[in-house]
């Protein structure tokens, strides 16, 4: 159904193009856009003041006729080629250093964020010690929501490590190789 429809509105279209083409291009003058009542009282008020625009529009400048006969531009490529092999390759191949944590830090944080190394500062000072590192601390101390911070530390952990005191040498995990 749909390309038949298609396929009659593309006829309609196309019915009486050329005829209707003639009519538009015959016409003298195309028809000016509408002018916003604002910029139709400019307009007259212009003109009212100074009549003489008008005459100075329609009148022919011949200095000016003369200079822009006098300029030629002569081009003689279409496009300008640049040469690759003339640009110098860089001197300094170093890698650019990584960040300490991944990321550039911002300079400023606004109030009631905090970037991550704080937010790893006061996760870890809040894993140590609970009791002074409170969430009503943190909150006052990095001038945010205390909901935030407890959401905060509620999801987040930072990773600790945990080295054990005896070693035991003798369990070992034993891999059986492969029959095959």
């Amino acid at each position: 159904m749909g390309k038949v429809l298609s396929v009659i509105s593309r006829q309609a279209n196309r019915f009486n193009v050329e005829n209707r083409a003639e009519k538009v291009i015959s016409q003298n003058k195309p028809k000016p856009a509408p002018t916003f009542s604002s910029n139709q009282k400019d307009l007259e008020r212009i003109l009212q003041e100074y009549p003489e625009i008008i005459e100075e529009q329609s009148k022919k400048h011949g200095t000016l006729d003369d200079n822009l006969r006098h300029v030629y531009v002569t081009s003689t490529d279409k496009f300008p080629v640049t040469n690759v092999k003339d640009k110098p390759l860089p001197l300094d191949r170093t890698s650019v250093e990584s960040f300490e944590l991944g990321h550039l830090e911002p300079t400023t944080v606004a109030k009631g964020r905090c970037s991550l190394r704080q937010a790893m500062t006061f996760i870890s000072n809040h894993q140590v010690d609970p009791n002074i590192w409170n969430v009503t601390k943190i909150a006052n101390d990095f001038q945010m929501k205390e909901a935030l911070v407890e959401d905060i530390l509620k999801h987040f952990k930072t990773f600790e490590l945990h080295i054990p005191t005896k070693v035991s040498e003798g369990k070992q995990l034993l891999v059986k190789p492969n029959k095959t």
